[in-house]
């Protein structure tokens, strides 16, 4: 038997990736509107604060197999650049307008 890959080496990951992920680990504040224009929005003002962005981060790790640095998670202040950072280490480039 063999093991399968957690995603194809050609994935992106995009704005709806991430907002189904944020929902699933920390769920959505009902004065927030995520299907808006959120990308290049503050995590903080969408509701997140850095625990929700850990374990956002630990999310994607383990679906889409790969690591993210520390700073990746601490520096990455809006969507924008949280998908652009996934792409990166995807390997895939920026996917933030899809």
């Amino acid at each position: 038997m063999t093991r399968e890959e957690p995603h194809v080496e050609t994935q992106q990951f995009t704005l709806d990736d991430l907002k189904r992920i944020l929902i699933e680990g920390a769920g959505a504040e009902e004065s927030v509107d995520l299907d808006g224009d959120i990308l290049d929005e503050d995590f903080e003002h969408l509701g997140y604060e850095s625990l929700a962005l850990l374990e956002t981060g630990g999310r994607i790790e383990r679906e889409y197999g790969i690591v993210l640095d520390d700073d990746v998670l601490s520096e990455s202040n809006t969507p924008r650049a949280m998908i652009d950072a996934v792409n990166a280490q995807l390997g895939g480039g920026s996917q933030a307008a899809a």
